[in-house]
């Protein structure tokens, strides 16, 4: 059982940057690909990106590439989301999750959920 914890997100301008950082316990974090997501009030869970178990790929939503940035440390258990450029419309909590298969867009590819963090960005 993979136990993730994703670290607060925060109230930031448009523009500015954050960092979101997800730690891992519980089983072998470098086995496991890993993805980021977020949800909106009103609206469903949305992909963001992706990062295969080595950190050699990744894949990322039309709406956040150029801007956002995922990247592992497989010796500390973790892994970033580095958000760049922020806009009002990346508003949304944001969850880390694990999949003991190949990285994919597909949430039901997933087999372990963080609790969530809001991240909120004001024009």
């Amino acid at each position: 059982q993979v136990q993730l914890v994703e670290s607060a997100g925060g109230l930031v301008q448009a523009g500015e940057s954050l960092t979101l950082s997800c730690a891992a316990s519980g089983g072998t974090f470098s086995s496991y690909a890993m993805g980021w997501f977020r949800q909106a009030p009103g609206t469903e869970r949305e992909f963001v990106g992706t990062i295969s178990w080595s950190g050699g790929s990744t894949v990322y939503a039309d709406s956040v590439k150029g801007r956002f940035f995922i990247s592992r440390d497989n010796a500390k258990n973790t892994v970033y989301l580095q958000m760049n450029s922020l806009k009002p419309e990346d508003t949304a909590v944001y969850y880390c999750a694990a999949a003991r298969g190949g990285y994919s867009s597909s949430a039901l590819s997933y087999d372990y959920w963080g609790q969530g963090t809001q991240v909120t960005v004001s024009s």
